[in-house]
């Protein structure tokens, strides 16, 4: 751990010493009659996530920064409490899936293009060379030479959130494998396969039945498509924990009683409610919608970071040990925009002034 993370741990851990439990172990009893037991740091997900959604609804609210007193959540980049409203998920929604053809062809193809590689930049490099990105007329060589030239002038085209092994398509690049993959689940009619799956976990598996896409990514995927008009599926209809999730779990669970990873996650949703009042917390929701399963998994894996500086004394099984990346504040507006089928009604971000005095209106320019 740094100097840095340790000064802010210590400052951290003391303000939080009130709002602790006693550090002791404690049984929580689910609907159903199963038990679980659950360690500190379970205390510590719920004030996570309340302080997490409260620094996202200040920052929209157009306050100015630092839109959290947590002095772990103001050093460090976390994502939102809510998947959905993270910087990438909104540009697919807004950008990629809602803007243009409606077709199932060309919002899934347009959904697996921007995911495969889910970096902004590299999405709106493909724009800028191709025109208007469609399935219909797709040329995978001239997407491929697009991001050769990206890839020689020391651009990278990946987006860093998560590890994309390259599929088995013969190429020496991955990013080529990539585009290769795509046109090969779209001459497979992924499309018609997505709109006709009948369950979410379904959807997973025709996903997860392509070359490279392990459970992790299926699932992401599967969330992502969802988002558009292809798919209506609940998002308490099914979850997958990733290994990050897997780590938070182990920090906040003693002994979960026998459950699968997916069912632990599911516990702790149905749970919500009496923890926070157990705890005296006061969660603010997406505009009336409530935590989903995605949503819950996400916060285990950023509870497993924030615990390497508020719980040092608790281990994953990746062995971090800190959390590598800083926060800066952006001062720009963050409006939001959500799948309509939600009926969510977020207020429009208020526009701010540079110090020219010009309104930045830039929600996506941030290149990571």
């Amino acid at each position: 751990m740094t100097t840095l993370d340790s000064e802010t741990g210590r400052r951290a851990r003391s303000e939080s010493t009130s709002s602790e439990s006693s550090g002791r172990p404690r049984k929580i009893r689910l609907p159903g009659g199963r038990t679980v037991t659950a360690s500190l740091v379970f205390d510590a997900y719920w004030r996570f996530a309340c302080r997490r959604q409260d620094a996202f609804m200040r920052r929209v609210m157009g306050e100015s920064p630092p839109w959290s007193d947590d002095p772990v959540i103001a050093a460090h980049r976390f994502t939102n409490a809510y998947r959905a409203s993270d910087r990438v998920s909104q540009y697919l929604i807004s950008r990629v899936q809602y803007a243009g053809d409606q077709t199932a062809d060309e919002v899934v193809f347009r959904t697996l293009l921007f995911k495969l590689f889910n970096r902004v930049s590299t999405w709106e490099s493909l724009v800028d060379a191709l025109g208007e990105v469609r399935w219909k007329g797709f040329d995978v060589a001239r997407a491929e030479r697009v991001l050769d030239r990206l890839l020689a002038g020391g651009t990278t085209v990946y987006s860093a959130a998560y590890i994309m092994p390259s599929p088995p398509f013969g190429a020496a690049r991955k990013h080529t494998n990539h585009l290769r993959l795509v046109e090969h689940m779209m001459r497979d009619d992924l499309p018609s396969k997505v709109a006709n799956a009948p369950t979410m976990e379904a959807m997973f598996k025709i996903l997860r039945a392509y070359p490279s896409l392990g459970d992790f990514l299926a699932f992401q995927l599967t969330i992502d498509l969802n988002y558009s008009r292809v798919t209506d599926f609940s998002e308490m209809d099914f979850v997958v924990a990733g290994p990050g999730a897997r780590d938070g779990m182990k920090k906040c669970f003693v002994d979960v009683g026998g459950l699968s990873d997916a069912d632990v996650i599911r516990a702790v949703a149905d749970v919500a409610e009496g923890e926070l009042d157990r705890a005296g917390l006061r969660f603010q929701t997406l505009w009336g919608r409530p935590l989903q399963l995605i949503d819950c998994q996400n916060l285990f894996c950023e509870v497993d970071k924030y615990a390497r500086v508020m719980h040092p004394e608790f281990s994953g099984e990746s062995g971090r040990t800190r959390i590598k990346q800083r926060f800066v504040a952006a001062v720009r507006p963050v409006p939001q925009w959500y799948p309509p089928k939600w009926k969510l009604h977020p207020p429009e971000a208020k526009p701010r002034l540079d110090q020219r005095g010009s309104a930045q209106r830039s929600l996506f320019s941030d290149p990571r």
